[in-house]
């Protein structure tokens, strides 16, 4: 993926805070010097290479904090950070914090927002960014195709911003095409005036629906072929926050019909496919029929390197994002039966037997094999516990990410030699899940509900039973909502899944546990544990706060989320 740097013709520092042009200051200033790493406006709407350069751009943001996107900018969503956004959810805990805990115990405030603290400020200016682009895209000269394509992406990219402020914030500021100055009075109220979530929705989806009919049906390997808005990925945002918007959590904002519809119509393009190759391969695989929109990284542009960030101490790597036994006790037996069902096959003595094979693929566990030698995280004496070597990284839970993890690539000195996999935004399994979801709610359980659910089961590399016929709308409600935790572990859902349902008072308000091995000659005992002690959740945090320099920025014009 070709790159540039600092080749915006506007930045700005926060929406609400301050907006300028990089080449209007200084004009008076007797050290009127023309900076030599950025492009003017001018030049840019002169240039169509140039225009063109500064629309890739926005697929990437600003990076606002501290360990935030390493070497490469921060993209839609946080991805492969340091501490992923799995980690403020029931999936992991960061075991070395990372502004993570705070979320976790509750404490999130608009003074104090963790690692949450950068959609709001980034969102918009993106969008004012966008719309700068939109705004002067028809004095480039250019082809009237390549314009089309180009204002559909910008269209894409700005609905997505607002699909992040939408499901982080609720209600949001609608700037529709204005492209805000330094100049301008900013003192109006379309400026700081919170549309409600419907309001977002619909005009995210309408932005959506003019995008598709500008895309391409796909990219050719020269357009970064992944990387790059196509007409499946706008639809399947679309997807996405239709969802969202029935949900019990968003008031009725869209209903389940359109959410299915909008699903379906992604699925009738037949155009992706579930990957067959294993699921552990799936998040390997650049080209693969199930990716439908992600971000593509290369060797030499530097992001976080996830082995020697995510792997067991004994390896010399950090332990960072460590799964919760909450997790793992949610994957199946391979019958499909629950570890907590009265006729379940779980054996406590031997509790990684027999799972779900989703499991293996996802988790590091006590004798899993790892990289020619096995897991060790028992004590005394396991080499990935506590008596291990760099013991100051080994997990707090007893286990470590195996899901993204390529054992190609180094954990010893991986600097700009590992870190080249995809982060997947979109991919087919989501969109299945989505109608079923969706379909379950608006129809009850049909043979389409099933069909979706099953087809994501039973996958080659997967290989689950299908769902045992008769089930009620709640049941399917249940399963589908498992089979998204574990179908979609640490890609970002799980945080805003159980926000929409309206069920993170029971499942984030829960302790966040671990596991505890001890071994006597061959014999193992699995005790569970707290790995992290204070977990709770309140009413207030479904939504984020809105950073308080952003409400002092409006001179507090601008309403802050209810609790804070």
């Amino acid at each position: 993926m070709k790159r540039f740097k600092n080749i915006t013709a506007v930045t700005v520092a926060s929406m609400m805070a301050c907006m300028a042009t990089v080449m209007t200051a200084c004009k008076e200033d007797f050290l009127d010097v023309v900076p030599t790493d950025r492009v003017s406006d001018a030049s840019i709407l002169s240039d169509s290479v140039l225009f063109e350069a500064y629309i890739t751009n926005r697929y990437m943001g600003t990076r606002l904090t501290d360990k935030e996107a390493e070497g490469t900018l921060p993209g839609f969503g946080r991805g492969f950070e340091y501490a992923m956004w799995s980690s403020v959810t029931d999936e992991s805990i960061y075991n070395n914090d990372d502004n993570t805990w705070l979320i976790q115990r509750g404490q999130i405030a608009p003074e104090n927002t963790g690692i949450a603290g950068t959609f709001w400020g980034r969102s918009y200016r993106s969008i004012r960014e966008i719309n700068y682009a939109l705004a002067n895209i028809d004095k480039v000269p250019m082809s009237e195709g390549r314009r089309s394509r180009l204002k559909g992406e910008l269209q894409f990219i700005r609905a997505f911003r607002y699909h992040d402020l939408i499901r982080n914030y609720g209600k949001v500021v609608l700037l529709g095409d204005k492209v805000y100055e330094v100049s301008d009075e900013l003192t109006g109220p379309e400026l700081f005036a919170r549309s409600d979530i419907k309001a977002g929705i619909d005009y995210a989806v309408a932005q959506l629906d003019e995008a598709a009919a500008l895309l391409p049906a796909a990219n050719d390997n020269s357009n970064w072929k992944l990387g790059r808005a196509t007409k499946g990925a706008a639809m399947a945002l679309k997807s996405r926050l239709l969802l969202y918007g029935a949900s019990p959590l968003y008031g009725n904002a869209a209903t389940w019909q359109q959410a299915a519809a909008a699903a379906k119509a992604v699925m009738d393009l037949n155009k992706y496919s579930l990957y067959t190759g294993g699921y552990a391969n799936l998040f390997l695989t650049t080209d693969n029929p199930e990716i439908i929109f992600g971000r593509l990284y290369a060797v030499g542009a530097r992001h976080v390197c996830l082995e020697i960030s995510n792997g067991p101490n004994s390896y010399n790597a950090w332990g960072g994002n460590v799964p919760l036994q909450n997790l793992v006790d949610d994957y199946e037996m391979m019958d499909g039966t629950r570890i907590t069902d009265p006729k379940t096959s779980y054996d406590p003595k031997e509790p990684y037997k027999n799972r779900d094979p989703r499991f293996y693929a996802t988790i590091l566990y006590n004798g899993a094999n790892y990289r020619s030698s096995t897991i060790q995280t028992f004590t005394p004496g396991g080499k990935d516990s506590k008596d291990g070597p760099s013991n100051w990284n080994t997990s707090k839970t007893g286990y470590y990410l195996r899901k993204f993890m390529n054992d190609a690539l180094p954990i010893d000195n991986p600097w700009d030699v590992a870190g080249t996999q995809t982060w997947i935004y979109f991919r087919y399994a989501e969109i299945l899940l989505n109608y079923a979801e969706a379909q379950n709610e608006a129809s009850g359980p049909d043979a389409t509900v099933y069909a979706a659910v099953n087809a994501i089961r039973q996958r080659t590399g997967v290989a689950m039973p299908a769902l045992p016929a008769g089930l009620t709308q709640a049941q399917m409600r249940e399963r589908i909502r498992n089979e998204r935790r574990i179908e979609l572990a640490f890609e970002e859902h799980r945080f805003y899944d159980v926000r929409r349902w309206k069920i993170a008072p029971t499942t984030e308000d829960a302790p966040a546990y671990g596991i505890e091995i001890g071994k006597s000659g061959n014999a193992f005992t699995y005790t569970k544990k707290e790995a992290l002690t204070g977990r709770n959740f309140s009413d207030k945090q479904y939504w984020l706060p809105i950073p308080r320099t952003e409400i002092q920025a409006s001179n507090n014009k601008l309403e802050q989320n209810p609790g804070y």
